[in-house]
C-alpha cells in the first residue's frame, strides 16, 4: 500500500512544533484546560494529540480568538503537536494537491531523476528512494553510516519560494505533469498565509502583540515537501534501524502535515518518550 503526505516547514525560528489538519472537526482529545491536558499527556494510557477548532480564531471575536490562541500554545507546550479543525483551507485545494503529487511520483524514474537536488543547501528538487536518512543526529559521518546501512524508504519533491535569487525550484515540464507548478505555487502561498495566522495565534497565546511575528516570517523561507512511501517488502523494514522515515524533530517554526487516509505517522509523547499513532481524522 502506498501512503503519501504533504508537509510545509517554515524556517523562520527555532521552535519545533507541528500542526496536523482535521477536515471533520472530530478528534482524539478535546481541550478543556491546561491542567487537564497536562494530566492526560503524562500517561500513555490517556495521551492524545489535542484537537483545536481554529475556526474560532478566524472570527472577529476577541475572546474567542484569545481562548483559541491559548489552546494552541498549551498544545504545543504539552505535546508539541496539534490537530487544527476548521482551518479554512478548502478540501478541494488539498485534494488537488494530493492528486498532482501522485501524478508526479507516478512519472518514470528518469523524469524525476532529472529534477534531483543539485545542492543539499537548496532543499529544492527530487530526492530518490534511499538518498536520505532522517535522524536526530547532527554528525555527518554518523548520518552517512546510517544512510548506507538503513536508508529511508521514501521519495520526496521539495519546493521553496520561487523568486529566490540563489536557489531555483526544479519544476517538471508541463507536458509531463500538467498543472503541477501552478498548483504548488498556489499551495505554497496558501500555506504561508495560514502560517501567518497560526503564528498570530501563538503570539496572542504568549501574551504578545498579535502581529509580533509578522516581520519575522514575511520573507517566506519555507519548504513545501511532497512525500511518497511506495509499497515495499515488509522484510525490508524488519532490519535493524530500518524505517520509512526515521524519528526526528523538524527544523523551523512550524510544520503543517496533510495526510492521506493510509496513515503511518507517529508522534512521541514528550513526557514518556513512547510513540503514538497520529491517526488521520
Amino acid at each position: 500500500m502506498i501512503t503519501r503526505h504533504i508537509s510545509t516547514t517554515t524556517w523562520n525560528a527555532a521552535s519545533r512544533s507541528s500542526a496536523r489538519f482535521s477536515r471533520t472537526g472530530y478528534g482524539i482529545v478535546r481541550l478543556r484546560s491546561l491542567a487537564t491536558l497536562a494530566e492526560k499527556v503524562r500517561s500513555d494510557d490517556t495521551f492524545g494529540i489535542p484537537v483545536v477548532d481554529f475556526g474560532k480564531f478566524r472570527t472577529n471575536d476577541p475572546a474567542a480568538k484569545l481562548s483559541t490562541a491559548k489552546e494552541v500554545v498549551d498544545a504545543f507546550k504539552e505535546v508539541g503537536f496539534v490537530y487544527l479543525s476548521n482551518h479554512g483551507i478548502q478540501d478541494e485545494k488539498i485534494n488537488n494537491a494530493f492528486k498532482k503529487s501522485k501524478a508526479f511520483f507516478d512519472l518514470p524514474e528518469e523524469k524525476k531523476a532529472a529534477l534531483a537536488w543539485e545542492d543539499p543547501r537548496s532543499n529544492r528538487g527530487y530526492v530518490q528512494k534511499g538518498r536520505e536518512r532522517v535522524t536526530q543526529s547532527s554528525d555527518a559521518q554518523e548520518i552517512a553510516a546510517l544512510r548506507e546501512k538503513a536508508p529511508d524508504y521514501k521519495e520526496s519533491m521539495e519546493i521553496g519560494r520561487d523568486w529566490d535569487a540563489t536557489w531555483k525550484n526544479q519544476w517538471p515540464q508541463e507536458q509531463d505533469a500538467p498543472g503541477f507548478k501552478t498548483t504548488f505555487l498556489d499551495f505554497f502561498k496558501t500555506c504561508h498565509e495560514f502560517h501567518t495566522l497560526v503564528m498570530r495565534s501563538i503570539a496572542l497565546g504568549l501574551s504578545l502583540p498579535e502581529t509580533y511575528f509578522d516581520d519575522k516570517i514575511h520573507e517566506q523561507y519555507h519548504n513545501l515537501r511532497l512525500l511518497a512511501y511506495p509499497s515495499i517488502d515488509a522484510q525490508l523494514l524488519k532490519a535493524e534501524g530500518s524505517a520509512r522515515a526515521g524519528a526526528h524533530s523538524d527544523y523551523g517554526t512550524l510544520t503543517f502535515v496533510f495526510q492521506d487516509s493510509v496513515g503511518g505517522l507517529e508522534v512521541q509523547n514528550p513526557h514518556t518518550k513512547h510513540f503514538h499513532a497520529a491517526t488521520p481524522i
